[in-house]
């Protein structure tokens, strides 16, 4: 039983920097002539946003803080209200909420934009709403800064709730991971990629792993996952004690948001007093599940995927 947890407690997602993802099945990708699809789809994305859709299908009480701007972002709050996701968004009176075109062939090739500029005036809003967040409560930070922001935006926000009891999870990349260590996060998840570039190293395997989970949790982080694509993840926990998980085998559908589902997953076990044991094997089954559809995975292929995990660790003993 993971200890100290609060029950009733709410889990808030930030995501300053929010996309609709358009995405494309090319016939063809030629530079310089003109291509045709042979289907489209459009998801509302960023990391956050992924984190909080998944949450929502799992029957996990979040709320999802944001900025939006311009008809993009008017269409993707739209969306995110009728899937039933509770949003606390500040609304920039210029610019867009970008869109990221996506064109998937045998490669995936994506082309993101920019999004829109944000004054300091509408970060302070955003702030003074974060600031309702409060003791036991989770929030999770994950994502692109946008550049109009400071590169330590997610410092300033843990610093300004700092002493508040808040968990806070960090799912970032490079230095922006390492500074998030001194507020001690219940949770962080880097891929082996990302630990690999951290430590000059080259884990591929969650074994070979363990050892960077274990240098990440000395510097600060409570709970560490590596998650290792096709070979699995790693976890040092809390208490310093190791779990690793493999991967369920499945056809890779689309692996864009496959990271923040198993974010949702660990953190929805957690937040129900599951062991660390189950945690690590439902995020593994959630971020599997979602490399497997064209979206967030739904829960009836989650469930799914549990089973097969189960069936598939139970033969390897």
């Amino acid at each position: 039983m993971v200890s100290g947890w609060k029950e009733l407690a709410l889990i808030y997602t930030v995501t300053l920097n929010p996309a609709i993802d358009y995405v494309m099945h090319p016939l063809t990708l030629d530079m310089g002539f003109t291509n045709r699809s042979s289907s489209e789809e459009v998801h509302c994305g960023g990391n956050g946003i992924n984190i909080s859709t998944l949450l929502n299908e799992l029957g996990v009480t979040n709320v999802a803080f944001g900025i939006s701007a311009g008809f993009t972002g008017d269409y993707l709050l739209k969306r995110l209200q009728e899937k039933g996701i509770s949003c606390n968004f500040v609304r920039l009176e210029k610019g867009y909420t970008r869109i990221n075109v996506k064109l998937q062939g045998i490669v995936m090739t994506i082309c993101n934009g920019m999004g829109p500029k944000i004054s300091q005036k509408k970060v302070d809003e955003l702030l003074e709403r974060i600031d309702a967040i409060g003791a036991g409560d989770t929030l999770i930070l994950t994502g692109s800064i946008p550049n109009s922001l400071p590169a330590n935006m997610y410092d300033i926000i843990m610093r300004r709730l700092d002493g508040r009891g808040i968990r806070f999870v960090v799912d970032a990349p490079g230095q922006l991971l390492m500074e998030s260590l001194s507020a001690r996060p219940f949770l962080i998840k880097p891929n082996n990629h990302e630990v690999g570039r951290i430590f000059d190293a080259n884990p591929e395997t969650p074994e070979e792993a363990l050892p960077f989970a274990h240098k990440l949790h000395e510097l600060g982080a409570q709970n560490v996952i590596i998650s290792c694509g096709g070979h699995g993840a790693a976890l040092v926990d809390e208490f310093g004690e190791e779990h690793t998980v493999p991967t369920a085998k499945i056809k890779l559908v689309n692996a864009t948001g496959a990271g923040d589902s198993m974010v949702a997953g660990f953190v929805a076990k957690v937040e129900e007093g599951a062991s660390y044991d189950e945690a690590l094997l439902f995020s593994s089954a959630c971020g599997t599940a979602t490399a497997g559809s064209k979206g967030i995975a739904k829960r009836y292929k989650i469930d799914r995927v549990v089973a097969a995990l189960e069936k598939q660790m139970s033969e390897a003993k």
